[in-house]
């Protein structure tokens, strides 16, 4: 893992840049914003993959594994924190003096002079990132945008646009966030992780004081999360705008439903507005609460906002149906952190009727399952009616022994209602015959456990022949 060097010098002008990594979500999206504004565009990715694929149709110049040969005629190398030092197109763009920038370097060099909209948080900042853009467009607005997960509707997860208005998704787990010239941050919640980065929890608040006090104009933040709540008692901001169920926030949600499409009231200053979502889950709820109140802060009336944010149809891998089979249906979604598992859960058991909830979890670094293996089994317990625990995708962190997916399995007080397996095909079959009509699977995580799914279709369909 590389740790992003902020203080480097960002290039004036780019002609052809190189993306190490080009495949990932938000590698993907600047390298298209980078092809609209008529840069020559190269990458490489240790995989291929529809990104790659799109991004080459595209006109962008794409290579299958890492090679210094690959670099081309770069003038700039855009990377990520998850490669390694040794990577030889790193290596080597460092040797040849090449501007070597982070990739959050690169959309601040995008984002230039524009009015920024800054979306962080542990949970739900993609979502609330693609509700921000997709109701803006709504509103007859056309903003800039980059956001790490897909917005259905638009299909992509960055795009250029017209208007005056920048929209991100601002990352919080290794400090980039903070390199921006915010002029509406939105902080969905502050709930500790990433401790790898920051080093500790005060550490982590304080990065977020400080990214809520740089906000040019105003800071909206949750009135709910107790993090949150601990940081805008920090905050000096004199422009601050609270949001959520509580009943001193500025923006109020109450009469929340979720029998059906979830609906809820929203008021502020004396309005109030009914709002039904399209995507599921109560957590939507307050993410729209959120967006409504950085949408009136951009002058958009309550009526308004509470209109527009109505259209918006979910991001890629957020609980997004892939198929049924013998009436089973399999869901992928994001959740990689024990909130967001509970959130993601809930959501889905609003939508289920009478069936149950396999949950296929796949924990995402050997850190984060060391530090919260508890965690997990504890809500996985409580929202699941049963367990299938994947081995540890490692991303960017090497093996460290004895982590296993079954540190959650072995957490879990009821062992019957788990089940830890390291081969896929073994855990595909295993879900097949635990699955019964009208139950819903639904797949776990930020690493690749969605690539699981095409086998657990595939395990249904023989047992759907025998009926």
């Amino acid at each position: 893992m590389i740790r992003p060097d902020l203080s480097l010098p960002i290039p004036a002008d780019i002609i052809s840049a190189h993306f190490i990594g080009i495949g990932g979500s938000g590698m993907s999206g600047l390298a298209r914003m980078f092809l609209e504004r008529g840069i020559r565009v190269s990458g490489s990715d240790r995989s291929d993959s529809a990104a790659l694929q799109d991004l080459a149709a595209a006109g962008a110049r794409v290579h299958v594994g890492h090679d210094a040969a690959h670099l081309g005629d770069a003038d700039t190398v855009v990377h990520t924190g998850a490669i390694w030092p040794e990577n030889p197109e790193f290596v080597t763009a460092k040797e040849r003096g090449l501007a070597v920038i982070h990739r959050s370097q690169a959309l601040h060099w995008l984002i230039g002079g524009r009015r920024l909209v800054a979306v962080a948080g542990a949970h739900g900042k993609t979502t609330s990132t693609g509700m921000v853009v997709t109701a803006l467009r709504g509103l007859g607005e056309d903003p800039d945008y980059v956001n790490g997960g897909v917005i259905a509707q638009l299909g992509a997860s960055s795009g250029s646009g017209a208007g005056e208005l920048f929209v991100i998704e601002a990352d919080e787990s290794d400090g980039t966030f903070l390199l921006y010239d915010t002029s509406i941050a939105l902080i969905t919640n502050v709930d500790p992780d990433h401790l790898d980065h920051w080093g500790s929890r005060d550490a982590f608040f304080d990065g977020f004081v400080r990214f809520a006090d740089a906000a040019r104009e105003a800071v909206v933040i949750s009135a709910d999360d107790p993090g949150a709540r601990e940081v805008r008692a920090r905050v000096t901001h004199d422009r601050v705008v609270t949001f959520g169920l509580d009943e001193g926030a500025d923006v109020r949600l109450s009469e929340v439903t979720t029998d059906g499409p979830v609906a809820f009231t929203v008021s502020a200053d004396g309005a109030e507005a009914r709002v039904q979502l399209a995507v599921p889950g109560a957590h939507n709820a307050v993410n729209a609460t959120g967006v409504i109140a950085v949408l009136r802060e951009l002058g958009h009336s309550l009526a308004d906002a509470a209109r527009a944010v109505e259209g918006f149809a979910g991001t890629v891998r957020r609980f997004e149906l892939h198929g049924v089979a013998r009436g089973v249906s399999v869901y992928d979604d994001y959740a990689h952190h024990p909130t967001e598992v509970a959130a993601a859960l809930a959501a889905a058991r609003t939508v289920i009727g009478d069936g149950r909830l396999i949950a296929i979890h796949q924990p995402h670094t050997y850190s984060r399952t060391q530090l919260m293996s508890g965690e997990f089994a504890r809500v996985l317990e409580e929202f699941a009616d049963h367990t299938v625990v994947l081995d540890v995708y490692g991303a960017r962190e090497d093996p460290v022994p004895g982590v296993t997916g079954a540190l959650v399995s072995d957490a879990f007080v009821d062992a019957a209602r788990v089940h830890f397996v390291a081969d896929w095909q073994e855990a595909a079959d295993y879900t097949a015959e635990v699955a019964r009509d009208g139950d819903f699977v639904v797949t776990l995580g930020c690493g690749d456990v969605y690539r699981i799914i095409p086998q657990v279709l595939e395990a249904l369909a023989p047992a759907a022949e025998g009926h």
